[in-house]
């Protein structure tokens, strides 16, 4: 299990301080003390490990649907921000200067990257994360949980993700020759192997590569120049893995694709692997594969995993809080389906009201041309209104006085 998904999960069974990092499993950060919730952050169990990740794929799930997050929402991820463009899991002293004690991270950045960009208004701060991110790049290509560690397939994906929704071209930025994608591919497991098609998280200490469910599905949808966004895509020209020496990003997500449409297809989802855990689905990690499947083109894998979710997924998204709806609603996305109706509860509404209330971008869009101004057609039809009922008014007065006369 990859650590950065669930860490809502972990606080909501209250195990938060004997884990691991809430963002991409790596060297465990120093905890940081235990904070209240802030105003403006969605949520309501300590942020702690998760404050940055929650909030940003909340405000990425609000623009998918069309609205435009609360001023307040944006202004606390935007403030969590370190000067030199990093964010940290959560600070609780944003106005402190952020130092070497500061664990910054490159999941936390580039999760934000991709939440400011489509909150829009934000370029700087955007450009200067994205500018972090490529100068901690490894010298294979990838990114690890923190600046310096060894890169794995889940980090490198979040920021392959940051960099495809700014633009640029996650082929075009390398380290020493290498772009994110030659790390993919060295983590990428040979067809003849077992988990052939899968990723692993990263080769352990003698090199070996284990396939890792949620990785792949990280590794899936990064291949494909994706990021936490994405819509069913163009079949895979073949269903089984598909042989290369140095696979393509798109050989990459195929093959990736493949290993898991077999993972869901007798039960529809993935297994918790968190050491511990009792044997249950591990509805965060089958969401995310839900997105993997529809990018890679695997439309009835994908449709099949997320009809599981939408008949079990209710209680652990009330339980585990706003990054869980947020996996959800972007699963819904990925498939076409409709995520104010999921198995006949909301999930907008249920993650709308986590925090401040967001408003639909029509409607905020016109009352902001009322605010600045910019509307003369709504300051004309004011005056309008104004002079009809003086002439009104004027007519009522006449005729009482010639009444009185």
């Amino acid at each position: 299990m990859n650590v950065r998904r669930n860490a809502a999960a972990l606080a909501a069974i209250g195990v938060l301080a004997a884990a691991a990092p809430a963002v991409a499993a790596g060297p465990s950060p120093s905890p940081s003390p235990k904070a209240s919730v802030p105003a403006g952050l969605y949520g309501t169990s300590d942020p702690t490990y998760d404050g940055v990740w929650r909030q940003s794929l909340t405000l990425v799930a609000q623009r998918t649907l069309g609205y435009r997050p609360a001023t307040a929402a944006v202004d606390w991820l935007t403030g969590q921000q370190c000067a030199n463009g990093s964010f940290a899991a959560f600070r609780a002293t944003p106005a402190a200067s952020c130092d070497a004690k500061t664990m910054v991270d490159t999941n936390s950045t580039a999760a934000a990257v991709q939440a400011l960009h489509a909150t829009g208004g934000h370029d700087a701060a955007v450009t200067k994360a994205v500018d972090w991110l490529k100068s901690v790049q490894n010298k294979d290509g990838g990114w690890g949980y923190n600046p310096g560690s060894p890169s794995d397939t889940n980090s490198t994906s979040v920021v392959v993700g940051a960099l495809a929704a700014t633009g640029a071209d996650p082929a075009g930025v390398r380290k020493d020759g290498k772009s994110p994608y030659d790390a993919l591919a060295t983590w990428s497991i040979p067809c003849d192997q077992d988990g052939g098609g899968a990723l692993a998280y990263q080769p352990d200490k003698k090199g070996k590569l284990a396939a890792n469910a949620d990785a792949t599905a990280a590794g899936v949808t990064a291949a494909l120049g994706k990021g936490f966004v994405a819509r069913t895509g163009k079949a895979p020209a073949a269903d089984a893995c598909a042989k290369a020496a140095h696979p393509t990003p798109a050989q990459i997500a195929d093959n990736g694709g493949a290993y898991l449409a077999a993972a869901v297809a007798k039960s529809g989802h993935l297994m918790s692997v968190m050491p511990g855990a009792t044997d249950q689905p591990d509805y965060g990690n089958t969401a995310d594969t839900v997105v993997a499947l529809a990018a890679d083109g695997r439309t009835a894998a994908a449709k099949k995993a997320y009809a599981f979710l939408e008949k079990s997924a209710g209680p652990w998204a009330a339980q585990t809080g706003p990054a869980a709806y947020a996996q959800l609603i972007l699963a819904a996305h990925a498939v076409g389906a409709q995520p104010g109706d999921f198995g006949g509860t909301s999930l907008v509404t249920s993650l709308n009201a986590l925090g401040p209330e967001p408003r639909m971008q029509a409607a905020a869009d016109k009352h902001a041309k009322a605010s600045d101004g910019s509307s003369h057609a709504g300051v004309w039809w004011s005056v309008g209104i104004c002079l009809v009922a003086g002439i009104g008014i004027g007519f009522l007065l006449s005729t009482r006085k010639k009444q009185q006369s």
